[in-house]
């Protein structure tokens, strides 16, 4: 080898080490559904990050939540976004297709013993993990203490019977308008039409899928169909009073923001948007576990989590680069008191944590009144089931429930068609 060979080969070997001075600066893309003053905080932490890696720069964009996946979808490949936030239900398809990309060994070694395992589980697939968790949402059932005050009620249902009772004694009609719904449904919106259906299910007893087939044909199941046949008929809720939009907005916050809404069952994230609606009157809303159906023998909730993935298109250099950053990102210390960055953003929008230490980090913050319903209700919550086919199953049985809502089916059909679809769908999503 010459010397002009030897120099070629030194340069080319300092240029491919990490770290070094003459390493090719890296440009990483965050693909998000938060709001533009939570997608600051983003930006913020992505610069402290920046700071001490001067090479990588992290660009935060945002979409609506019912673009995310279309855009993972559309986008994926070279060129997409280098991070992406997705739903735990999305995460199988996403891996079969190829669009995202294993953990590296020590990111998935630490997400197993720093996560609890239903949380870690969720972002495994085949035995390897794909993405760092962040957020786990749970469900409660969340009342106006001051309408329950001026109807008499003096504790939240616990049962479904005391549901129903309440939500009766809530209900305000002039002729057959309802002006005032004891208990609020949504629909509109796949994720607020399950999971509280669901949340009601696991509290009967009942399951949505057991060893991976659908199980909408069981009694609980029958029950729970039947429950919102009921409360729709008797004028408990009105349909038309819980649409929701694509940011997961829209009228069935309204009312129950503006105090026409009784009871409703909703996940902790939207505590941010309560405090923003309500201003003072939020410290009318409280929470309590899920009522019990007949055939339930205990309050049970429906989990599910959100997760940070790289794009399996990316170059060598940007997955890495990527890697790196989530880890730090959720990493303990890269926020307060030992909390990791991503903990203190999500605490901030009353989301909760799913990283052990950070529950415990922010323990302070999450024993409010509001949050506290939540935190006590995760020891007895049941994830989501994340199953190929997940995504297809949650908009069918969505399509299925609200059909019901609006009277359009009964509660045997509803049932019937509900399992119908769901056999198919998972049958073939398995092929």
């Amino acid at each position: 080898m010459n010397k002009i060979s030897r120099l070629k080969y030194a340069l080319t070997a300092m240029v491919m080490l990490p770290g070094t001075a003459l390493a090719e600066p890296v440009n990483l893309s965050y693909l998000t559904h938060w709001a533009p003053e939570t997608v600051a905080r983003l930006e913020e932490a992505a610069r402290s990050y920046s700071s001490s890696n001067p090479d990588v720069t992290i660009t935060v964009r945002a979409v609506p939540f019912g673009d995310l996946l279309t855009t993972i979808r559309s986008q994926g490949g070279a060129g997409g976004p280098t991070i992406a936030s997705i739903y735990d239900l999305w995460l199988p398809e996403l891996v079969r297709d190829k669009l995202v990309g294993p953990a590296p060994d020590a990111v998935s070694a630490e997400v197993k013993s720093a996560w609890p395992a239903g949380v870690a589980s969720a972002a495994t697939v085949d035995g390897k993990v794909y993405g760092i968790p962040n957020e786990i949402n749970v469900y409660a059932l969340n009342y106006n203490k001051a309408l329950f005050a001026e109807a008499g009620i003096a504790a939240p249902p616990r049962t479904w019977d005391e549901l129903k009772d309440a939500a009766a004694k809530l209900t305000k009609k002039e002729g057959t308008q309802v002006t005032q719904q004891g208990f609020g449904l949504i629909n509109s919106w796949a994720a607020g039409v399950v999971h509280p259906f669901a949340s009601l299910l696991v509290s009967n007893g009942g399951q949505l899928v057991a060893d991976g087939k659908p199980a909408l044909d069981s009694k609980a199941a029958g029950e729970t169909f039947a429950l919102y046949e009921e409360m729709v008929k008797a004028g408990y809720t009105d349909p038309a009073m819980g649409t929701a939009d694509a940011n997961t907005t829209g009228p069935f916050l309204d009312n129950f923001v503006s105090g026409k809404t009784g009871m409703i069952i909703m996940a902790n994230w939207w505590e941010s948007a309560l405090k923003a609606g309500m201003g003072d009157r939020f410290s009318d809303i409280a929470t309590a576990p899920i009522p019990v159906g007949p055939s339930g023998e205990s309050a049970k909730s429906i989990s599910y989590t959100w997760m940070t993935v790289v794009n399996a298109g990316a170059s060598e250099a940007e997955q890495k680069a990527a890697w790196d950053f989530l880890a730090w990102l959720n990493g303990k210390d890269s926020g307060q008191n030992g909390a990791s960055a991503m903990a203190d953003i999500l605490v901030s929008m009353g989301i909760l944590p799913s990283r052990g230490s950070d529950v415990e980090a922010h323990q302070a913050k999450l024993g409010g009144e509001f949050l506290k319903g939540y935190v006590e209700t995760l020891a007895n919550a049941q994830a989501f089931p994340v199953v190929l086919g997940g995504q297809e199953f949650s908009e069918s049985l969505q399509q299925v429930v609200e059909s019901l809502e609006y009277g359009k089916v009964t509660a045997a059909e509803a049932q019937a068609n509900a399992q119908a679809d769901a056999a198919s769908i998972l049958e073939r999503a398995a092929q």
